[in-house]
């Protein structure tokens, strides 16, 4: 048998540096770079990465060889190729000026198929829609973009009819189910098909070009080029599932691409959202949507548990939430921001229109009489109807979270909104809660346990302990078991105690019934003060013999937690400190 040599095996034979890399597949970096970017094969991180780079010191790219390996079986690596020898041979014919044979060429060109390996990396459509976060969020930002030097106005054209197709399935299917204004944009989460999918609208500025080269829009529009195949993927099984024609025919022509919009941005930007607010046409055997309804009288013949009541409410709220604005018609003034309060009102039944005269895509004007809600981002308006509330904007976005329709008192014109909460936090972490989130949790709460109270008859203590007792046979075996050695136990120690006190003699036992109805006598109760100084000292000496009780082999990770956990706790104290300038500041004024 061969014996092997140093860095034949282990490691060593594992890893494989980019350069390396690169001659195995005979590809330039940024055809490398793009080939694993459609690929989804990424750095590898070593165990101990000096022996993986045979004894080399030095900071290098590492990828695992067998990911190398997969790529050399790719038929667009030879697409790659294709395009090398491409400019070659294009180069030299306008260097001889032979501009024939460069027109048959450039006619010629490779085109770059990559269908199958969407289909190779998700290969059942719920891994598709799980990795929609980030292809949702990168093209709804590309969809913003004007013409740039590395991002060519059909890619963004592209990007811009994908995601109307996706908001226009997420409109039809009622699936919006939180959302959220931040500064980086406007969060989305949905419902699709059971999976909860997390996206971020940006904020409609006018684009500004960035005077240094600090973003790779080339790498940017690599994943671009990927995610818009995918999501095409994933907007025609959308569609074909709920019952409409992909792509979808819409019942007005302002979809249609044109040059005037590719020089107008602010018509751009008003075209994508007046085709948000028309309906889609349908084909003539329309599915029915389906929208998954628990049924709750087959959850009320199984058992009571707090689980079947949390069920049980949580569909209460989402059958409400569906229909949280139907029956209402909005009117939006120019200010509002207008893309996310079309999405959010036709998501929930409601409609929705705008000044005709600046935007395109209205359905009715301002002196209708039945507008019920007018959205207004500014603190006085001159011309007002008795007939209808003026709101501001978050007014909409907090009914959503809130999943009914708040009071409008607290969102009048010029009214200091209440804080908006973001939903996606989780109510029982150890950072920082705001005192508004406490009372918000406080009465859902209250909420629960009226819910639970008028559906089960009993109060939600007593709901709770009929609960505890639902145990398995083998817990209550167990239980008993460990009761019955409890009795025991005691019956001993108390027979013990008898045949002890019947040795003392009679004074004594006179003497100890007294001192035990004098203990027993009502005395002023002491006030006790914490000091500080001695809890701040137990904890640190408590902190000290925990560090002494671990391994060394996990000292690294203990400090790493520890260092996680002052960094949380100094982030409450100046959040809290934050809080109490605030308030401070307002007692003040």
């Amino acid at each position: 048998m061969r014996r092997l040599k140093k860095y034949q095996s282990g490691e060593a034979a594992q890893y494989i540096t980019r350069r390396a890399a690169l001659r195995k597949l005979q590809l330039s970096l940024n055809d490398f770079r793009r080939l694993c970017i459609i690929k989804g094969v990424y750095p590898r991180e070593p165990k101990h990465r000096r022996r993986a780079q045979k004894g080399s010191s030095e900071i290098k790219i590492l990828y695992h060889a067998k990911d190398i390996r997969f790529l050399l079986h790719e038929p667009i690596v030879w697409t790659l190729r294709d395009y090398k020898i491409f400019a070659k041979k294009t180069g030299k014919d306008r260097a001889v000026k032979d501009f024939r044979n460069l027109k048959r060429r450039l006619a010629l060109f490779p085109e770059l198929r990559i269908d199958h390996i969407v289909k190779e990396r998700y290969p059942t459509f719920v891994d598709a829609i799980k990795d929609l976060d980030d292809c949702l969020t990168l093209l709804f930002l590309f969809s913003t973009f004007p013409s740039l030097r590395l991002i060519p106005r059909e890619q963004s054209f592209l990007c811009r009819r994908l995601t109307i197709e996706f908001l226009h399935y997420i409109i039809s299917s009622k699936s919006i189910r939180n959302v959220f204004i931040s500064i980086k944009g406007f969060y989305f989460q949905a419902d699709i098909k059971g999976q909860k999918v997390t996206w971020i609208m940006p904020h409609h500025y006018p684009f500004k070009p960035h005077s240094k080269a600090e973003v790779d829009f080339k790498v940017m529009s690599i994943f671009v080029e990927f995610y818009t195949i995918m999501l095409g993927f994933v907007n025609y099984r959308l569609y074909h599932s709920a019952g409409y024609t992909y792509p979808p025919k819409f019942r007005s022509e302002i979809h249609n691409d044109s040059q005037d919009n590719y020089k107008d941005e602010l018509s751009y930007v008003s075209d994508r959202i007046a085709t948000l607010n028309s309906d889609l046409i349908c084909t003539e055997n329309e599915l029915e949507d389906e929208i998954e309804n628990i049924d709750l009288d087959l959850l009320e013949q199984g058992q009571s548990s707090n689980r079947i009541m949390k069920l049980k409410k949580e569909a209460k709220e989402l059958t409400n939430l569906r229909s949280l604005f139907k029956g209402l018609k909005f009117y939006v003034n120019r200010e509002v921001p207008r893309e996310p309060i079309v999405i959010l009102i036709r998501s929930f039944g409601g409609k929705v229109s705008w000044d005709c005269t600046a935007f395109v895509g209205a359905t009715y004007n301002e002196s209708d009489e039945t507008i019920t809600h007018q959205i207004v981002d500014r603190p006085i308006l001159s011309k007002k109807y008795i007939s209808r509330d003026y709101i501001q904007p978050q007014w909409v976005f907090d009914c959503v979270n809130k999943r009914t329709l708040l009071p409008t008192n607290s969102y009048f014109l010029g009214v200091l909104l209440p804080p908006h909460l973001s939903p996606f936090v989780d109510s029982n972490r150890d950072s920082y809660i705001p005192p508004e989130e406490n009372e918000s949790q406080n009465e859902s709460d209250c909420n629960q346990k009226k819910y639970v109270e008028g559906n089960t008859g009993f109060s939600a203590s007593a709901k709770e302990i009929i609960d505890s007792h639902a145990m398995d046979d083998d817990q209550l075996q167990k239980a008993y078991i460990e009761e019955r050695a409890d009795f025991e136990e005691y019956d001993r120690i108390e027979n013990e105690e008898e045949q002890n006190d019947d040795n003392i003699p009679e004074e004594q036992k006179e003497k100890l019934r007294h001192e035990e109805t004098l203990s027993m006598s009502v005395q002023a109760g002491k006030v006790h003060k914490e000091n500080k100084k001695i809890r701040r000292k137990n904890e640190i000496d408590e902190h000290r013999l925990q560090a002494r009780m671990v391994k060394s082999r996990h000292r690294t990770l203990f400090r790493k937690l520890v260092r996680e956990k002052q960094v949380k706790e100094k982030e409450k104290w100046l959040l809290k400190k934050k809080r109490r300038n605030i308030e401070a500041q307002k007692m003040s004024n």
